[in-house]
């Protein structure tokens, strides 16, 4: 057995309510998601990764848990669960799951017993503090979602905390004894059979018992004020604490009980400090196996941006390992937010290119693979909490969301009745039906990159020594024993040319070709040249 499946891997996201609905509720479940688990394969990914599915009263879509142990009744059962697994790993594929251990739903019966009084078995199970004596919030720490991140509670006349909604009070992981519970729930699903958790907001898992106030984050002139006040403060007292690193090795001594397990951690930070924390957070053998990076999940899309990612992770985390993705369901699809580098086709094979050939394991997000861009929705069909209070300047996470379009029938073959976002026409003309009939599509690009990566030593396990180009030229080698590719990617729409590295033109390139020593690509081109 490979204990290191998940080393250079390719792990697809899927989001359960969009995926595919078979019961017919418009929203999709675990027995449509087991059906498509072939459209999965055929992408030649390593591992599927659900985003959360357990019961939930849904003001977050899931991540709002009120009973950790049992699948949420819209999306099915644990024995459609256990199906889910069993096809998954009949098809080679490994099955990680979301665990949102930072915070639970208020719905919980844990939180509803340490909301009544200061002196209950649950009481200090949550974080609780005192307000001051204007009956102000403890600190000045802001939730993701808006507004303090302290809400007061009649019963206890004290504040809890909750990082995100209302609705999601922070567990209070200084007491052991969550920390036990937590780690049982891990348990709990590995003797299911999973093989890894995706474990959201992994520096959130603390806070400073101390309760100091968070230092203002340095102003940006460009954007000052920004839009959420979260995003005015250095959030040094309300995560990224130190006392994580403890907990994150109790939660690898859970995983190294089991064979070939894996744990990644989300790390959602501003960049100046979130490579630091994935070095941390996965530095040596007893804390993650990975960090999934959001520093590619935003605007930036320049060969310095991607180096100095790259680069500095592996400079200074030699033995830890990353993960990157250039979409999820937290942010605008990427064929959107690079609109202006190329047309949308030539962005998704080029981004698909790029990232198949980085060194670490890599994300794909459902529907990416066809290309799908950004859905524009009405406000009138929003379901985001951070859409609906920030409308327009933020139209929340709603449209990177809406349902898989698989063909052509009524609801792109996502659902027989009305989903739960809507389809709309730019992305049903994408359906895996459509680009299914043709070999030169954006899906036909991730298929064989795909391959490409899997059958190169050098692209999926190989070092990178990165070459210095100028704009908008990304260039590396990937070297690996006695194999050696350059890999050159033209991140504009122009065409460029270069002296072209010694060796042989490979893989699925993109526009390029080489001819009197010269490397020429053409809009968005890729090339891997062999030596």
């Amino acid at each position: 057995m490979n204990t290191e499946w998940w080393r250079g891997a390719v792990i697809y996201q899927i989001y359960p309510r969009s995926f595919q609905d078979d019961s017919g509720d418009g929203i999709g479940d675990l027995k449509g998601i087991t059906r498509r688990l072939d459209h999965v394969a055929s992408l030649g990914v390593d591992a599927i990764w659900l985003s959360p599915i357990f019961t939930s009263p849904m003001a977050d879509m899931g991540y709002d848990v009120s009973d950790y142990r049992d699948i949420d009744p819209q999306f099915g059962t644990l024995a459609d669960f256990d199906a889910l697994v069993a096809r998954a790993h009949e098809l080679g594929l490994k099955v990680v799951i979301d665990q949102v251990l930072s915070h639970s739903s208020d719905k919980h019966p844990y939180f509803q017993q340490s909301r009544k009084s200061k002196t209950g078995e649950k009481a200090d199970w949550y974080v609780w503090a005192d307000p001051k004596p204007d009956g102000t919030p403890p600190t000045n720490w802001q939730s993701n979602f808006g507004g303090s991140s302290w809400e007061y509670a009649p019963e206890r006349r004290q504040y809890y905390l909750h990082n995100f909604l209302i609705e999601q009070p922070d567990f209070n992981l200084h007491n052991p004894d969550v920390q036990d519970e937590l780690l049982d729930v891990l348990r709990f699903w590995l003797d299911r059979g999973v093989d890894g958790f995706r474990l959201d907001t992994v520096n959130y898992y603390f806070h400073d018992p101390e309760l100091r106030d968070n230092p203002p984050m340095p102003a940006d002139p460009a954007g000052w004020p920004p839009v959420a006040t979260y995003d005015m403060q250095d959030h040094e007292y309300d995560k990224n604490r130190p006392e994580n690193l403890a907990f994150l090795q109790r939660m690898r001594a859970v995983m190294d009980a089991y064979d070939a397990r894996m744990l990644i951690g989300e790390v959602g930070e501003v960049p100046h400090r979130a490579l630091g924390i994935m070095e941390e957070y996965t530095r040596g053998d007893d804390r993650l196996h990975m960090a999934y990076s959001f520093d590619m999940l935003g605007p930036k899309f320049t060969p310095e941006h991607f180096r100095s990612r790259i680069e500095g992770f592996f400079t200074n985390a030699p033995d830890g390992w990353p993960s990157w993705s250039f979409s999820n369901h937290d942010v605008q699809r990427h064929v959107t937010r690079w609109k202006n580098y190329g047309t949308q086709d030539a962005v998704a094979k080029l981004a698909i290119s790029m990232l198949a050939s980085f060194q670490g394991t890599i994300g794909i997000y459902q529907g990416e693979e066809l290309g799908l861009s950004e859905t524009e929705l009405e406000y009138s069909e929003l379901t985001d909490p951070p859409g609906l209070r920030f409308w327009p300047e933020n139209k929340g996470r709603d449209g990177c969301r809406t349902p898989m379009v698989w063909d052509e029938s009524a609801n792109a073959g996502f659902s027989e009745v009305k989903p739960w976002l809507p389809v709309k026409a730019p992305q049903a003309a994408r359906a895996v039906s459509l680009q299914e009939k043709t070999n030169d599509g954006v899906l036909a690009q991730y298929r064989a990159m795909l391959a490409f990566r899997k059958g190169s030593q050098a692209l999926s396990s190989g070092r990178s020594d990165f070459l210095d180009l100028d704009e908008p030229l990304l260039g590396f080698v990937r070297v690996a024993q006695d194999q050696r590719v350059t890999c050159i990617f033209n991140l504009s729409a122009e065409t460029v040319s270069l002296q072209a590295p010694e060796g042989t033109l490979t893989g699925p390139s993109l526009a390029a070709s080489i001819e009197g020593g010269k490397l020429t690509l053409g809009p968005n081109g890729a090339a891997w040249v062999e030596a």
